[in-house]
């Protein structure tokens, strides 16, 4: 089946896309909204885009009920730095329910029995029982597409990884333990994917 995406309708595009381009990580991104609360929200399509200096992309869509932005790209315009969370298997429906459109300045917080922690020379806090969150400063935000998608770039000023999943080796180098992490991945619909077995291939040199 070769699928020309060129002669079906847009609305029929997407699913084709998160279907196949997987796992994709998700980004669970804390931003702070107008009063001292926090918004909450996945986004899967991101990545990391450089590693000097450290830079992650969030692509955020449009509200569906009236095209607005969404809170995530609002806070963060507003306020400069948000928290990118890499959620785990435990975390799957806590993160799904995050993703409910609620009106902006809500935080979804409110419906989650989630607890914050708050790190020293950090504005915003980490959502406790994470243990991965990406300290970030907005850089820039690009639009693309026909919606168009907020392309949000962030600088990566720290991060957080905790202790029973991170090592240095002896060459020191920072070594995270990936299935203690146990991350989730997006697929398509409303499936996840989790780690199976992880293969081993050297690099070639």
């Amino acid at each position: 089946m070769l699928i020309d995406l060129e002669s079906i309708e847009a609305k029929h595009v997407h699913p084709i896309l998160t279907q196949t381009v997987i796992p994709r990580p998700v980004a669970w991104v804390l931003s702070q909204n107008p009063g001292d609360d926090y918004n909450l929200a996945p986004y899967s399509f991101f990545t990391v885009v450089t590693g000097k200096p450290p830079i992650l992309m969030v692509s955020v869509g449009k509200k569906p009920s009236d095209s607005s932005f969404k809170d995530t790209r609002v806070n963060i315009e507003a306020r400069k730095q948000f928290v990118v969370h890499i959620g785990s298997r435990s975390q799957a429906q806590a993160m799904t329910e995050s993703s409910r459109h609620l009106d902006h300045g809500q935080s979804e917080l409110d419906r989650l029995d989630m607890k914050l922690v708050q790190e020293e020379g950090w504005p915003l806090p980490r959502v406790e029982g994470c243990l991965v969150a990406f300290y970030c400063e907005l850089r820039e935000v690009i639009e693309m597409g026909d919606t168009p998608q907020s392309l949000v770039f962030g600088n990566i000023k720290k991060v957080f990884v905790d202790d029973q999943v991170a090592s240095i080796n002896d060459q020191g180098r920072y070594v995270i333990d990936a299935k203690g992490i146990d991350p989730i991945s997006r697929l398509g619909g409303s499936e996840y994917g989790t780690l199976g077995d992880i293969l081993n291939v050297p690099r070639p040199d």
